[in-house]
């Protein structure tokens, strides 16, 4: 599994790239690993404000349901539509597939997020390997 060094991770298997106070997020490659096909999302509607830790969709895959976490404070800006009739993207391409975009309210926020070394070390502590 990968993890693009300019993302930051959080624990709850999201990733982020900020761009000044645009961030983007999707799912991490070990979330849709763990998920197995997805099959089913459910995104929020821009505009809708959210806030860090707060859930705002979620994922359906063959073995479970999966709540997606914001790891920032903001506003969504933007949905990937596309993922509401091809919700199988995030297992073949999960580090380049964006689910939300936000305009964050504190990038502090995000600079607290795990690097990408931390979370690969974050997962291998979860899963004992």
């Amino acid at each position: 599994m990968s993890y693009p060094e300019n993302y930051k991770y959080a624990k709850s298997h999201e990733w982020l790239l900020l761009e000044g106070d645009a961030a983007t997020i999707g799912i991490t490659d070990y979330a849709q690993s763990s998920l197995g096909d997805i099959v089913f999302i459910e995104l929020p509607k821009v505009g809708q404000e959210l806030e860090a830790g707060s859930t705002f969709g979620s994922v359906e895959s063959v073995k479970a349901v999966s709540d997606l976490y914001s790891p920032v404070t903001g506003v969504v800006t933007a949905i990937n539509e596309a993922l509401n009739a091809t919700p199988d993207t995030l297992n073949a391409e999960a580090n380049t597939t964006w689910i939300i975009k936000v305009a964050v309210k504190s990038a502090d926020e995000a600079s607290a997020m795990l690097s990408a070394a931390d979370y690969e070390k974050f997962v291998a502590e979860e899963t004992g390997h």
